[in-house]
């Protein structure tokens, strides 16, 4: 079972469209932040969904730059 368990690491199983996991995460993280810092339950959604659009295009962004930064310097 170990070894089996260590070849996921080595040999990680192919996930398309791996990219599109990161949506539900910061939707989720997004959800839980804005929920303990806003002072009204109304103001969550909105709070929650301009959080997680600028976590999106954060993340994105910066992937974007690494990517350019190791194509372009190597």
């Amino acid at each position: 079972m170990t070894s089996l368990l260590a070849t996921l690491f080595i040999h990680p199983l192919p996930i398309e469209r791996h990219h599109l996991w990161l949506l539900p995460l910061c939707l989720a993280v997004a959800l839980v932040y804005k929920t303990t810092k806003c002072a009204e339950v109304r103001e969550i959604p909105v709070a929650a969904l301009i959080s997680w659009v600028t976590i999106v295009v954060g993340m994105y962004a910066v992937g974007a730059a690494l990517w350019l930064l190791y194509h372009f310097a190597a």
